[in-house]
């Protein structure tokens, strides 16, 4: 067992599994805590290294593209503190960093462990069900349905359509920003339907804005991460659109496309009704329809 113990976490190496469990200190980004232990079989692993720095020292753990959905969801843009798979180590522990970096390349090396992109996630994600509160409102996860429910200073618009509820069945994919602290972010679950109709985030109801606290708002890559990892893995689109193309890579078969202008008629016809029933003003229903008419 080859094993560092640092306020930042731990990192337990067994052979065939790097388990990583986050330090209680205060200064742990809460979206490590509550994300809580990982455990990375030995075939995730695309690399190790350790990195000496002046003050402290950082190990870092590299893994095979598509292995993992929190990355697949994230697009590696956690920043640095919340990033599960970094380290900080103090200078006087950095031969143990050395140690436990060289057991777990060792190991790679006698098991000749693949270094293509995974065919399917090798990490299974967050549990289920879960839920998080953000700036917009509060979305839920519980393995088979997203739900959203609105804030109290979320648009009229999402507050008039009342809490979405979204099958899995309906999603395309997952889109996740963090919330710089800049700029804002947005957490938006893009379904057959919407996949063509962009709003801004703060109008679309398939959308959360996220503008508050970048501490507690990162937390929506938990969800993120939860609904990618039941989603189809990308090496299987992937297929999917080669099984369609020629020998040129031209696509020469489609499954039917969803009827856009009916789509369109539906979105149009929801916000005729609730500018009848007062909750836009002429101002919101006319920017609304601009943007809906813009985005087809």
């Amino acid at each position: 067992m080859a094993e560092i113990i640092q306020r930042d976490g731990v990192w337990a190496f067994d052979g065939s599994t790097v388990r990583i469990t986050p330090g209680l200190h205060r200064s742990v980004a809460l979206f490590r805590q509550t994300y809580g232990e990982i455990a990375v079989p030995l075939e995730a692993v695309a690399g190790v290294v350790y990195e000496p720095e002046r003050k402290r020292g950082r190990l870092r753990l590299r893994l095979r593209d598509g292995s993992d959905p929190l990355l697949q969801a994230t697009g590696g843009r956690l920043p640095d503190t919340a990033d599960p798979y970094r380290l900080t180590v103090d200078l006087d522990r950095s031969g143990i960093a050395e140690y436990v970096a060289e057991e777990i390349r060792q190991s790679m090396l006698l098991e000749q462990t693949p270094k293509e992109p995974a065919s399917a996630y090798l990490l299974p994600g967050p549990p289920v069900p879960v839920s998080v509160r953000s700036s917009d409102g509060t979305v839920s996860f519980d393995g088979t349905r997203v739900r959203i429910d609105w804030n109290d200073t979320s648009d009229r618009v999402k507050r008039a359509t009342g809490p979405r509820i979204i099958d899995v069945g309906e999603l395309a994919q997952v889109e996740w920003l963090p919330n710089s602290g800049y700029e804002d972010g947005f957490l938006r679950f893009v379904t057959r339907e919407t996949v063509f109709s962009k709003l801004p985030p703060e109008r679309d109801p398939f959308a959360l804005d996220l503008w508050g606290s970048t501490r507690r708002d990162l937390l929506t890559a938990l969800v993120a991460t939860a609904v990618t990892a039941r989603l189809p893995h990308p090496s299987t689109r992937a297929k999917d659109h080669a099984d369609r193309s020629g020998p040129t890579g031209t696509v020469t078969a489609r499954p039917p496309a969803p009827d856009h202008h009916d789509i369109l008629l539906r979105r149009l016809r929801e916000l005729g009704e609730l500018h009848r029933d007062g909750v836009l003003t002429d101002e919101e229903f006319a920017a609304t329809k601009a943007a809906v008419l813009r985005d087809f």
